[in-house]
């Protein structure tokens, strides 16, 4: 099994993205798979294009995308992707879309397809926090999941996909106020590797209860 991993560079100010950080942290192999690693760029126009490069190039049998949450306490594994690019602040290249679709012909929203409940249970049965997040937001994060989504239902069948959303690592919120939610990098790319875990032996989700009450 192959399995390519992507991370975003750094944006908004910040001189490290901790999601290409902990993916670069992550051993070459995990459970018997070999592991891809790509960074790729923070631009809604060409996050996905060059995840298709990569796919082409590599022919995986899952493709995980990770990006930075920042305010988030721990890993988050992403349920759903919206067809929605609403950008609060412009992206690496300047782009600012608001309130447009990023597919024209796509669906309202794509489930990711990966065993996210089996993730979140490894990472935690190892010890560490980890949650389902019904939200991915509206900027590149959620823009790069919808696309893969669209992407390996209309041309890639065989390919899993999902994001993975990870806190701020801890030498980054050294200047941001009191209380900032932060994690260790290599905490964060042990709760990667135990993800990857999962998705390796799970062609299928467990069942536990995992919702929100609100």
């Amino acid at each position: 099994m192959k399995i390519l991993i992507t991370g975003f560079d750094p944006f908004g100010g910040e001189s490290v993205n901790p999601a290409f950080e902990a993916v670069k942290l992550l051993p070459n192999e995990i459970a018997g798979a070999s592991i891809i690693k790509l960074e790729i760029p923070t631009v809604f126009s060409k996050s996905a294009v060059a995840v298709e490069t990569a796919i082409q190039e590599h022919n995986p049998d899952v493709v995980i995308n990770v990006g930075q949450a920042g305010g988030r306490s721990c890993v988050t594994v992403e349920k759903v992707a919206i067809n929605l690019a609403e950008a609060r602040i412009p992206d690496n290249d300047g782009e600012q879309p608001l309130d447009v679709p990023l597919q024209e012909d796509g669906e309202t929203a794509y489930f990711t397809t990966l065993p996210i409940k089996a993730m979140v249970k490894n990472v935690r049965d190892h010890q560490l926090p980890c949650h389902i997040s019904y939200t991915a937001g509206t900027y590149v994060c959620n823009a790069v999941m919808y696309n893969v989504l669209h992407m390996t239902k209309e041309k890639y069948p065989n390919i899993r996909a999902g994001f993975i959303h990870v806190p701020y690592a801890t030498e980054q919120v050294v200047d941001k106020p009191n209380g900032t939610a932060c994690m260790p990098l290599e905490a964060i790319a042990k709760s990667l590797e135990y993800c990857v875990e999962a998705v390796v032996r799970n062609q299928e989700d467990v069942k536990e209860a995992m919702g929100t009450t609100h």
